[in-house]
């Protein structure tokens, strides 16, 4: 290194190069037949650097520029554009190794301890790795899907090669391992399509009438606007409670399926106070006690 500075300070550009030369023909460590150099080392990373910036690239143009001429969702864009930037990363790492003179048998053995090493220390993130491509390959869940999945419900925002990325109601970023989407059961509220039916229970007084209660829940669901028209809002009648004649009120939506409860909420709302105008009334748990007579306290015979 000094030799290549004296050689810069003196403008001898051609000792410079000659000293350069010397510098990155130094061994590192020896491959099979190959040896790693300064320079061979400095070519695969800058290699690599540029296949895996060319690999981003090209999933950004194949998402937003290729894919989006078709009617595909943007969780489906991305799936296949991740799925193109592992596959270009892929053969561009061979095709390096391949045209950098490295003995590729020599890698056997580094594979065979990187094997090892998976064996033992490296199972969740081989394992989580592997799901990523299943997710990505399969497409149980997208980007943009709303999940439910070990106690986690949010709305998938990023699938990685480890992980993925789920926003809960109250924004907050949760990072589940891609394997809690292999092993365990998940709840996608979009897989088919964003339209979801929420049921509503509503209980009224015996002395009411069910048919003016169908038409009360039908008239708050159709004039919600978060409520679809088509599938339209039907009433159910449950049956008889323990002091209620019971209701569900069934309606379908696709802007409330992040928010279900917000939906419920507004329906709550309306119904009361539909009820009270109605003059119907909303009955409180009650039980009646019946005291049989001719019975006889054991102290008091008479």
């Amino acid at each position: 290194m000094d030799e290549l500075y004296q050689d810069l300070k003196e403008g001898n550009l051609g000792g410079f190069f000659e000293h350069l030369d010397q510098f990155l023909q130094i061994s590192l460590i020896g491959l099979g037949d190959s040896k790693l150099t300064i320079g061979l080392l400095l070519w695969l990373i800058i290699s690599v650097s540029v296949i895996l910036l060319l690999a981003e690239f090209v999933r950004k143009f194949t998402v937003n520029r290729l894919l989006s001429r078709y009617t595909l969702d943007l969780g489906t864009r991305k799936a296949i554009g991740t799925i193109v930037k592992y596959a270009l990363i892929t053969i561009g790492f061979f095709t390096i190794l391949q045209n950098s003179n490295v003995d590729l048998s020599a890698l056997g053995i580094l594979a065979g301890a990187v094997g090892v090493g998976i064996g033992f220390g490296l199972q969740n993130i081989t394992n989580n790795f592997i799901s990523g491509l299943i997710i990505l390959f399969e497409r149980p869940i997208k980007e943009g899907d709303r999940i439910e999945v070990n106690g986690v419900n949010g709305d998938v925002i990023k699938i990685s090669a480890r992980s993925t990325m789920v926003v809960t109601n109250d924004n907050i970023t949760i990072i589940v391992p891609n394997s809690q989407f292999i092993d365990s059961s998940v709840i996608n509220w979009s897989h088919n399509d964003r339209n979801i039916r929420f049921n509503i229970p509503v209980g009224v007084a015996y002395k009411e009438d069910p048919e003016n209660i169908r038409k009360i829940l039908l008239k708050a669901a159709e004039e919600n606007p978060g409520v679809l028209d088509s599938p339209s809002p039907d009433v159910l009648f449950q049956g008889y409670g323990d002091s209620s004649i019971d209701f569900i009120l069934r309606i379908w939506t696709s802007e409330y399926i992040n928010r279900p409860q917000v939906l419920k909420s507004q329906l709550y709302y309306d119904i009361f106070r539909r009820f009270r105008e109605a003059g119907v009334e909303i009955p409180f748990p009650q039980h009646d006690l019946h005291i049989r007579s001719g019975w006889k306290n054991p102290g008091n015979p008479t």
